[in-house]
């Protein structure tokens, strides 16, 4: 499995995925799950990815392949004129690998399947960000829905929900997603560090080295002890619920 966060904030975007893939309990590796392509003073994207891993590589590949390739044909994520084409593009190389001959039929539609995320600016256009599904359509974040998730979402969307902001900084909104990717590694052993960040200034066309958050660095770990600390505190500073009083609506059983 997968947890991949994209998120919209007045400054910019932010991304971060975890690492983990697996097939079975005794068979985990560590992949890349992030992938960047920039071309400076013009254009930013980047693409995070959640699925099966030979359509995912396939899908990444493609795409890198076409920015070194001179074909109208198979146009580049590089020369499309805006983030809306870019997303159809990559919309359509998803859904072409998962169409590839040995992909089809009802058992290969789950095994093959794929959802990414691609966000970033183009010069002339906002920064935007969009969700891809395996059929080949898409979503654009929004005032509304100012985040995307893939992967295992259920146990890191609490906390996303209640305190995510558009202006925060780009160094709490790390710290945000920090605390909900480890809430799912804490509930699921298929999502786990090493986590890739990837930040970008809206209007800056500059792609930032990317960084990669390890289980022992110790600013995670101390994000960790301190939400589990937090949490209880929380819980201790919360009134004991009353066995005798009368709750409206409740019964006792028997």
């Amino acid at each position: 499995m997968t947890y991949c966060v994209g998120l919209m904030l007045d400054r910019g975007l932010v991304m971060m995925a975890d690492t983990r893939t697996n097939a079975g309990i005794d068979n985990i590796s560590t992949f890349r799950k992030m992938f960047t392509w920039s071309v400076p003073g013009e254009r930013v994207l980047m693409l995070m990815t959640a699925g099966n891993l030979a359509t995912t590589q396939s899908v990444v590949s493609l795409l890198d392949e076409r920015t070194k390739a001179v074909d109208e044909r198979e146009p580049s994520i590089l020369a499309v004129p805006s983030m809306f084409q870019a997303a159809r593009l990559v919309a359509e190389t998803l859904r072409g690998v998962i169409a590839q001959p040995g992909t089809q039929g009802q058992r290969a539609e789950g095994t093959f399947n794929a959802t990414l995320i691609l966000g970033g600016q183009i010069k002339g256009g906002p920064v935007r960000l969009f969700l891809i599904y395996p059929e080949g359509n898409f979503i654009e974040a929004g005032g509304d829905t100012p985040f995307f998730q893939i992967g295992e979402t259920k146990y890191g969307r609490p906390i996303l929900v209640r305190a995510y902001d558009r202006a925060m900084s780009f160094e709490s909104v790390v710290k945000l997603l920090l605390v909900s990717f480890d809430s799912t590694v804490k509930a699921n052993l298929s999502v786990a560090p090493p986590f890739d960040v990837q930040l970008y200034e809206a209007g800056s066309f500059t792609l930032e080295p990317g960084l990669r958050i390890a289980a022992n660095d110790p600013y995670y770990q101390a994000i960790s002890a301190g939400w589990g600390e937090a949490l209880k505190t929380a819980l201790d500073s919360l009134p004991d619920f009353d066995l005798g009083q009368d709750h409206q609506g409740a019964h006792k059983a028997g």
